[in-house]
């Protein structure tokens, strides 16, 4: 009935292949076999898409494709410091390409814990789920969509969403495409956060959002108190892991598949997981470049 949707470029090559084994890990058996994988890419090579299928078949997806597209020709890329323009390719799905009802469309820097799908029992036509951004969930109250509180005071303190994890009807999925289009041209003056504001933009003038839980994009805050206490001032929750949630996500430029990341309780879970999807991958005869992780 769904498809999961990545967006895969040579640098999230290894991440990607964590994420797909950890979809498969929320799933049954049987589920699996019903469940579609789909990849978007820039960039990689031949050898690399044989290796994403063929651990898609490996771990029990009954159904695999990969596609090499372009972003949007208005792509605005205000930060690129560690995200490529590949960031935006999550809106070239196409119901043509899923070939599923629903997509649910996930960012490769994540660990899954649990089933994703159950927010799709209340999404309706027409609607986007996403889950409120952590780090600014209103509009006004972080560096996102600079100078849109003042231009347009009634959205000052409306929901704002991360784009790490979304669903859709894929029939939805070309007027998610032309909205953030008309976003990037009329708009472009108000993003910082590249693709994620320009959905956001999109949404608080024409899209219809259904808000989903927040377990469902839990962000890993150890990392950042690693380095000072800001994440305490701007996350109300307890700052310790939250072991229930479904979807863990790794934002920020420090990543858990780096060496150099910090070794925090949820990133050494991660590093367990990525051993064991490494392990998928020698048995298939492939061995992708992945720092040593301790």
């Amino acid at each position: 009935m769904y498809a999961f949707g990545l967006c895969l470029d040579q640098c999230y090559l290894v991440p990607g292949l964590a994420a797909i084994t950890a979809l498969a890990d929320s799933l049954t058996p049987r589920a699996r076999r019903d469940v579609a994988l789909r990849v978007l890419t820039l960039d990689l090579t031949p050898s690399e898409a044989v290796l994403l299928s063929h651990l898609a078949r490996r771990v029990g997806f009954g159904s695999f494709d990969l596609a090499h597209r372009s972003p949007l020709r208005t792509a605005r890329m205000a930060d690129s410091s560690y995200i490529s323009v590949a960031t935006y390719l999550r809106f070239e799905f196409t119901p043509a390409f899923v070939r599923r009802p629903y997509l649910i469309y996930l960012d490769a820097d994540t660990l899954v814990r649990g089933d994703l799908s159950t927010p799709l029992n209340d999404l309706r036509l027409g609607d986007v789920g996403a889950v409120r951004d952590e780090f600014g969930p209103s509009v006004g109250d972080s560096h996102a969509l600079p100078g849109a509180a003042e231009r347009w005071p009634h959205l000052k303190g409306r929901p704002y969403y991360n784009a790490g994890l979304l669903w859709a009807h894929a029939a939805d999925l070309p007027r998610v495409r032309r909205g953030v289009g008309h976003a990037l041209v009329r708009l472009r003056r108000h993003i910082h956060h590249n693709d994620q504001d320009a959905l956001n933009l999109w949404l608080l003038h024409a899209g219809r959002v259904r808000s989903v839980g927040p377990g469902y994009n839990r962000f890993e805050l150890g990392r950042f108190l690693e380095r000072g206490n800001w994440a305490r001032r701007v996350v109300a929750r307890s700052p310790l892991p939250d072991t229930s949630a479904p979807l863990i996500h790794f934002v920020g430029p420090e990543k858990p598949w780096q060496a150099d990341c910090p070794r925090t309780e949820e990133v050494r879970e991660y590093r367990t997981h990525l051993r064991r999807t490494m392990r998928h991958v020698r048995a298939l005869g492939f061995a992708p470049e992945q720092p040593e992780l301790r």
